[in-house]
C-alpha cells in the first residue's frame, strides 16, 4: 500500500527486455537505503518486488501483464521515474490510499498554465471515467492528485511547482503515456452494487436509490 508521495525520483540505467516481461535496474540512491529484497516499490505507481540490491541499484523484474497495462514497457536508460516505498504503520498519509494496481493508462492532451501551477488535461477510454469525480483522488504515474473537472472522456489536474520539480509529472508532453489507478472505494462500490443487484453488471439510479446511495 502507498500514498501517492513520490519520495525520490529515480534513473533507469537498464532496461533488459524478452518476450517474458523485462527486468528494469533503478538508481535510487534514497528509496535503496531502506528497501531490501522481496520489499515493494512503487516505480511510475507500479507495484514491484525488488528482486535484487546492488548498493544505490535496484532491480525489479515486469511481467508482460504489467508491460501491457502500464506505460513500463516504454521506459530507456537515463529516463526518470517516481519511486515510492510502501506506507509503514504509523507514517503519515499525505496523499489518499494508493494500491499500485495501475488500472490503465492515459494520454496527456493539454498542458495550460494558469499562474504558478499547470493543469494537466488526461485523455482516457470512456469507460473509464465513471471513476473520477471532482476533487476525487487519481494516481497519476503514481503521484497522488486532485482532480479538478471531468468531461466525457478526459479529466483535469492541477500540477503546483513542487509537484512538477520533484516528479515526472513536470517532464510530461502532449502526447506522453500516463499510468493511472482510480481510487479504489469506487471500484470496490461499484462491484457490490453489482452484486446487490445480482451480478448482472448494470448501476442505475433506482439501484443507487434503494441502496441509500442517491434521493
Amino acid at each position: 500500500m502507498f500514498t501517492g508521495i513520490v519520495k525520490e525520483l529515480g534513473e533507469v540505467e537498464r532496461v533488459d527486455a524478452s518476450t517474458e516481461g523485462a527486468r528494469l535496474v533503478i538508481h535510487a540512491p534514497h528509496i535503496s537505503q531502506r528497501a531490501e529484497v522481496g520489499d515493494s516499490v512503487a516505480v511510475n505507481g507500479v507495484c514491484l518486488t525488488v528482486v535484487q540490491k546492488q548498493q544505490a541499484r535496484l532491480r525489479f523484474d515486469a511481467v508482460l501483464e504489467t508491460l501491457r497495462r502500464s506505460n513500463l514497457g516504454e521506459l530507456k536508460p537515463g529516463d526518470r521515474v517516481n519511486l515510492e516505498d510502501p506506507l509503514r504503520v504509523g507514517d503519515s498519509i499525505g496523499g489518499h490510499f494508493v494500491q499500485g494496481h495501475v488500472d490503465t493508462t492515459g494520454v496527456v492532451e493539454r498542458l495550460e498554465p494558469q499562474g504558478n501551477a499547470v493543469v494537466m488535461v488526461v485523455r482516457v477510454h470512456g469507460e473509464w471515467m465513471r471513476y473520477p469525480v471532482p476533487k476525487g483522488s487519481v494516481a497519476v504515474d503514481g503521484v497522488s492528485l486532485t482532480v479538478v473537472d471531468t468531461w466525457r472522456s478526459e479529466f483535469s489536474v492541477w500540477l503546483i511547482p513542487h509537484t512538477r520539480a520533484v516528479t515526472t509529472l513536470g517532464f510530461r508532453r502532449i502526447g506522453d503515456r500516463v499510468n493511472l489507478e482510480f481510487d479504489m472505494l469506487a471500484k470496490y462500490i461499484e462491484r457490490l452494487l453489482e452484486w446487490r443487484q445480482g451480478g448482472s453488471g448494470g448501476v442505475d439510479m433506482e439501484l443507487l436509490r434503494k441502496t441509500g446511495f442517491a434521493n
